[in-house]
């Protein structure tokens, strides 16, 4: 009992913490988006912060509810909803973060060069792919509402002493198979195309790293174009999403193969998938100027 109303402790801290966190940067590129020049980077970012806020509400804020006993909250629909929107999350966090990656490459690619013909004209041409992220990933999680309860309506005594609030009925193999298929297939392309993207990245910081150490005069040699320091941004939010996402795989991993399904690595687990919700938000903030600089610049 102490130790699930800790858990509750913490994730409600830290879930506020997130919420705010992203609401902040949600409304500071939705005033920046409402600007003359409309870039397609804010689209993209108003979008992250959404998703974001979206895995806050449908993970941390029932996990809280659920570990101070509060499982009642949530009926059937309830279940459904919570957990089909979670996954629906999860997935536009790879969409957008590999979709950010992307364009902030080519934003940096140098004029004459074949990236820079795929750079959007304008932030509304980006619409059709956000709207794909979408669709997309509402399909592939469109098995989850017909196989999930509430708890308190499924006889059992397992979870009596336990803080789960939904409750997975087993599936037919073939349809979980193909759905799981469908999962690995978009997380694999969608980490091929960011591992493209950043790698073309990494490419033009060393190139733009070594036209820096032939400059001369000590003046210029502190001065960043904005592009540079945005791409620099960009990169480590996509560090911080892979740090999160194969963190998260490799205790699950390591859950589905142990005979001991601890406490501690449960909650590891689930706190994990929060992480990159929780980090990247101020992230965003701690190198917001950069971000802005290069959209106005650009």
């Amino acid at each position: 009992m102490a130790l699930n109303f800790a858990k509750g402790t913490t994730f409600m801290f830290l879930t506020g913490m997130g919420i705010a966190g992203n609401t902040f940067v949600l409304v500071s590129y939705i005033y920046v988006f409402r600007g003359s020049e409309k870039k397609p980077i804010h689209l993209i970012l108003i979008q992250l912060a959404l998703t974001n806020i979206l895995m806050l509400f449908t993970k941390g804020t029932p996990r809280t509810i659920a570990s101070f006993g509060l499982r009642n909250l949530l009926g059937d629909v309830g279940c459904k909803i919570v957990v089909y929107l979670e996954r629906v999350a999860r997935g536009l966090s790879i969409c957008t973060t590999s979709l950010l990656t992307v364009v902030q490459a080519i934003t940096i690619s140098p004029r004459g060069s074949r990236w820079r013909r795929l750079e959007p004209r304008s932030a509304w041409h980006l619409l059709p792919l956000l709207l794909f992220c979408w669709i997309l990933n509402s399909l592939i999680g469109m098995n989850l509402p017909f196989f999930i309860k509430n708890t308190n309506s499924v006889n059992t005594s397992e979870f009596s002493e336990s803080d789960n609030y939904c409750y997975f009925i087993p599936e037919n193999w073939i349809i979980r198979s193909i759905f799981i298929a469908l999962m690995v297939l978009r997380d694999a392309v969608f980490q091929g195309v960011m591992g493209l993207a950043s790698g073309h990245m990494v490419f033009l910081l060393h190139k733009h790293h070594q036209h820096v150490l032939h400059l001369q005069t000590s003046k210029l040699l502190h001065r960043t174009p904005a592009e540079v320091k945005a791409a620099k941004s960009v990169f480590l939010l996509m560090l911080c999403f892979l740090f999160f996402y194969w963190a998260d795989c490799c205790v699950s991993l390591c859950s589905v193969f142990s005979l001991l399904k601890d406490y501690v690595s449960v909650s590891a687990h689930e706190f994990l998938i929060i992480g990159y919700a929780i980090v990247s938000p101020f992230l965003l903030i701690h190198r917001d100027g950069y971000l802005v600089e290069s959209c106005r610049a650009h």
